[in-house]
């Protein structure tokens, strides 16, 4: 795991767990059937940008069962009139992560972090580790400890 994924953890003062993971396993509906864990216990991290206006980039954690509102939560959220997904490469910059291994512990302390309000009720949730080859077990009283953590009602829909 990235340094500053294990450094962000420990400075926040709480349990957590890792575990390992084959990276072909790392998906996250790929990786709850091989490891016995439930979709609703997975979160996923996703880099937003503003696409108008000046360059804006904000962090969403999510329930896997759940997708984005990119288009009306975020959008408004952001004060921008379209926003996007962040590219590959936007997300390295930003978060030195690869795209499908960001992870809150380890984020820029100055990158605003929005958190679906569901994932705050889950007893734990499975995060992303920074790398393919792992994924972190913690509890979602991990996110307030975060200063830079907003819990956003509506952040995310349900899916079909």
């Amino acid at each position: 795991m990235p340094p500053a994924v294990i450094a962000g953890l420990e400075a926040a003062g709480v349990e957590y767990e890792i575990l390992d993971c084959e990276p072909e396993f790392a998906d996250t509906a790929v990786f709850c059937a091989r490891y016995g864990y439930t979709m609703e216990d997975s979160a996923n991290a996703i880099l937003v940008k503003s696409k108008t206006g000046a360059e804006r980039f904000v962090a969403c954690v999510l329930l896997a069962t759940t997708r984005l509102d990119v288009n009306r939560t975020v959008r408004k959220r952001m004060g921008a009139r379209k926003v996007s997904f962040a590219d590959p490469a936007e997300t390295m910059r930003i978060t030195g992560m690869e795209l499908g291994g960001v992870t809150p512990p380890g984020l820029p302390s100055d990158l605003p972090l929005w958190v679906d309000s569901r994932v705050i009720e889950r007893p734990f949730v499975i995060l992303g580790a920074g790398t393919r080859s792992a994924k972190i077990k913690v509890r979602p009283g991990y996110f307030l400890r975060l200063p830079q953590t907003e819990i956003v009602e509506g952040l995310a829909v349900e899916t079909d």
